[in-house]
């Protein structure tokens, strides 16, 4: 199991992006087979007869996170992907009172991979128009492509196992300098 870069439990968009990365054995998708991803972030989808949709918005959420990253204009066509797939489920606030008022978002089309796109690009909007967009950050570890939201100050990695391979490193190349001298 991989362990969520900060912020993914705050934000699916961002999930979503890291589910492209290099793990030990080189380029990782987490969406080959998609379900188990859907599934375990709440997004209850019954089948999945193309990725495409699904992939495509992966990138063009890349680009709007890399955009707020680099402070500046991403791809116009990354700004009307993300608003396409949010429009493609019509979904309407519902009010659920359990413990107090709860506001849920209830799609016309539940179980469907629209629905989950159209949820993930709903997000992507949240975090890229809201107070979130100020703290995405690429992780700065050697071959790293994902992405986190930065809340400390010196926070510079994506995972423990990223900061540890900057520092193991970092060491090593102090080691060889120290033989060349």
């Amino acid at each position: 199991m991989v362990t969520a870069a900060p912020g993914e439990e705050r934000s699916l968009a961002l999930a979503l992006v890291n589910t492209q990365r290099v793990g030990g054995g080189g380029a990782v998708d987490d969406l080959e087979d998609p379900l188990p991803w859907l599934h375990a972030h709440g997004l209850r989808v019954t089948s999945v007869a193309d990725v495409g949709p699904l992939t495509d918005l992966r990138t063009a959420v890349r680009e709007l996170l890399a955009a707020l990253a680099e402070d500046r204009v991403p791809d116009p066509a990354a700004v009307d992907a993300v608003n396409a797939a949010a429009r493609a489920d019509a979904a309407a606030p519902q009010l659920t009172w359990a413990a107090g008022p709860h506001r849920e978002w209830h799609s016309t089309r539940p179980g469907s991979v629209e629905e989950a796109a159209a949820t993930l690009a709903r997000d992507a909007i949240e975090v890229a128009g809201g107070d979130l967009g100020r703290l995405v950050r690429p992780c700065e570890a050697h071959g790293c492509v994902r992405f986190y939201f930065r809340e400390h100050a010196r926070r510079r990695w994506c995972s423990t196992t990223c900061g540890d391979r900057v520092r193991a490193a970092r060491h090593q190349q102090l080691l060889v300098e120290r033989r060349t001298v």
